[in-house]
């Protein structure tokens, strides 16, 4: 299996980073976790295939992590795409996405897909089977809009990816990521502990118990971006490219 940051950074493009979105492709499974307003340029830029991705994960409504989708639909709609899509995330996911098309391009919502476009509302614990992926959310706490907000567990091929999305401290960041091969996780700052974000110093007081083999840290503010040199641990970068 393997994972390309598409996009690493936070919502204000804090050390030149592009918006959130992640490529995971193996054998079998070719999907994305999030896609962030700048996704499309992104993919272009890292001529990851479009037309190869059958699954787009969304964690919440914010636009770093969703308002590149009108994008992605648009050109995949013009560049004649026959291959079927399925989009999954939170509840209210339908109602959303037809909102930010009618914000961006004015009609679109209402343009016939020369593509099957599958809509999946994704409920906590409740684990989702899409052809060789299992995906179980789980709930975390990113403020009062933009919600519903999830996690991912994600299984595939033998390998398991875990996805902190953007949340404070939650317990559920535990069964999330157990044993994990793979644990993206959020370290918006690097000691301050502020309301909806996690902090470095943060999780590392609860990475015993978390147990996954490996970590990688994303979505960072400049405050992070600063202190990388003090960082024990793998920071993401734009376009980086891990083999799990």
């Amino acid at each position: 299996m393997q994972l390309r940051f598409v996009g690493c950074g936070d919502a204000f493009g804090s050390g030149g980073r592009l918006n959130t979105c992640f490529h995971v492709s193996g054998r079998a499974a070719n999907f994305l976790i999030d896609c962030g307003a700048s996704a499309l340029p992104a993919l272009k830029r890292l001529e990851i295939v479009r037309e190869d991705i059958d699954l787009i994960l969304i964690t919440h409504f914010h636009g770093d992590h969703f308002a590149g989708l009108p994008f992605l639909l648009l050109d995949a709609q013009f560049s004649r795409r026959t291959r079927p899509l399925t989009v999954a995330g939170p509840q209210g996911i339908e109602t959303r996405l037809r909102e930010v098309m009618e914000a961006l391009f004015e009609h679109s919502s209402k343009t016939r897909q020369r593509f099957e476009l599958n809509l999946v509302e994704l409920a906590p614990e409740q684990r989702r089977t899409f052809g060789a992926i299992t995906v179980t959310p789980y709930p975390v706490v990113h403020g009062e809009s933009g919600g519903p907000f999830l996690a991912y567990r994600v299984e595939a091929e033998g390998r398991t990816l875990a996805y902190s999305a953007d949340t404070e401290w939650t317990e559920t960041l535990i069964p999330l990521a157990h044993g994990a091969d793979l644990f993206i996780a959020e370290a918006y700052m690097y000691e301050k502990v502020v309301k909806n974000h996690l902090s470095l110093k943060t999780l590392e007081q609860h990475l015993p118990a978390i147990g996954a083999k490996r970590l990688v840290l994303t979505h960072m503010s400049d405050d992070m971006l600063s202190r990388l040199g003090d960082v024990p641990h793998l920071a993401a970068e734009d376009g980086m490219v891990l083999v799990f």
